[in-house]
């Protein structure tokens, strides 16, 4: 199930495809079907136009005469029952480089929205950009970024803040810079695959940007880790939008005494500052009850996924600290599962070009079993029925401005 805001530019073509005349507009049909798109007096189709869907009730209405089931708008225990466990299948990753490019592109808007770019904060946004060049997992946001970073001093010069028109020329530089779509036309696209919780408020963003920074932690050689480490270090104490998190991860980076030689030794640096995160937070949200109940704070990697990283383990609610890790195996774990898994649906599919189309995606979206859609009673019917996908194209502003996660996931 997808919701498309046809006010976002990016989503012009596509509404136009379906011949998108109010709002809301509803589709139903086979997933498989929608990249054809839809027209009004098409005689043949599997893809209906749901006529009585004003409302939660009627639209819970409809959907159970499709597939014959009773369900009703109480039905919690379905909430995104069906969405696939990252701990016992490794194979789930693969659906993550689409949450790479999510938040890469998520990341590059927050900052042109919240006006990130000074002169203090420019040279580190540089840094990052040279880093995604030459390892972001997807190729067509390493060649995005490369756009980006070839015309940055033209965009963003030095002298952009000393100028008596420094307001005017940092709005006119915003406005340039959202012409760059860093990760392609359609991204960000409002919606995560592999990072996607239980509860609208989880995941999402965050868990797409940790597993940018893993990804890009395997992918560097031993002469790149300390500059990958101070990349990825001021990246977020500049740019992330949540004070508490920023101030955390900075006083992480800052207890490093020593520069990285090794490629091996920042990737389980990071593994590390990463369960050191998910430990704080697993008490926060335990004191709070904000947690992710399909998705709870573990140590990373579980034992499903890599028991040969552990040589022993204590009682269940053991910190990371006090488990005798093997960290050549975790080492190991890491390459594998932030690397080539990562990756390995791209490759698959022919995607790692820079000229796939939404129809591939829709074919790699389709091969997953994955899917894509708000939490809701409708939601849970569909992914019930596990025969059909659903296109609902929504208006105006309310969806337009999403607001960013705003803690570690």
């Amino acid at each position: 199930m997808t919701r498309v805001d046809c006010a976002l530019k990016i989503n012009t073509k596509l509404c136009d495809k379906f011949s998108v005349g109010h709002y809301p507009m509803l589709f139903w049909g086979p997933p498989t079907k929608f990249s054809a798109g839809w027209e009004p007096n098409q005689a043949k189709t599997e893809i209906h136009v749901i006529d009585d869907g004003r409302t939660a009730e009627r639209l819970l209405n409809w959907i159970n005469k499709q597939i014959g089931s009773s369900y009703g708008l109480d039905d919690e225990k379905f909430e995104n029952e069906h969405l696939p466990s990252n701990i016992s299948d490794p194979g789930q990753i693969a659906r993550a480089v689409y949450d790479v490019e999510e938040a890469t592109a998520t990341a590059f808007d927050i900052i042109l929205q919240h006006k990130m770019i000074k002169s203090e904060t420019r040279a580190s946004l540089i840094k990052f950009f040279q880093l995604l060049v030459a390892h972001h997992p997807s190729r067509r946001c390493r060649k995005g970024s490369a756009e980006v970073l070839v015309n940055f001093d033209d965009l963003c010069p030095l002298d952009i803040w000393s100028s008596d028109r420094h307001d005017v020329a940092t709005s006119n530089m915003k406005g340039v810079l959202q012409n760059f779509h860093i990760c392609g036309k359609e991204v960000p696209r409002g919606y995560w695959m592999f990072c996607r919780g239980s509860k609208n408020d989880t995941r999402g963003f965050s868990c797409g940007l940790w597993v940018l920074m893993h990804s890009l932690s395997v992918r560097i050689e031993d002469g790149e880790s300390q500059f990958a480490f101070t990349s990825i270090c001021d990246f977020i104490h500049n740019f992330f939008i949540c004070e508490e998190c920023r101030q955390h991860f900075y006083e992480m980076c800052s207890s490093v005494t020593s520069p990285f030689k090794k490629a091996r030794d920042f990737a389980l640096w990071l593994w590390s500052a990463h369960n050191e995160v998910n430990e704080r937070l697993m008490k926060e949200e335990a004191s709070l009850k904000t947690g992710d109940p399909k998705f709870p704070k573990i140590i990373w990697p579980p034992k499903q996924l890599c028991p040969s990283c552990y040589h022993s383990r204590g009682p269940k609610d053991i910190g990371s600290s006090q488990i005798d890790w093997d960290q050549v195996e975790v080492f190991k774990f890491l390459i594998s599962y932030y690397g080539n898994t990562l990756v390995s649906l791209y490759k698959e599919k022919g995607l790692l070009a820079d000229d796939w189309t939404n129809a591939t995606l829709d074919d790699l979206v389709a091969s997953t079993n994955a899917v894509v859609v708000p939490v809701g009673a409708a939601l849970a019917i569909a992914l019930a029925s596990c025969a059909f996908g659903a296109l609902a194209c929504y208006w105006r502003s309310q969806q337009k401005n999403r607001k960013p996660r705003r803690s570690w996931n």
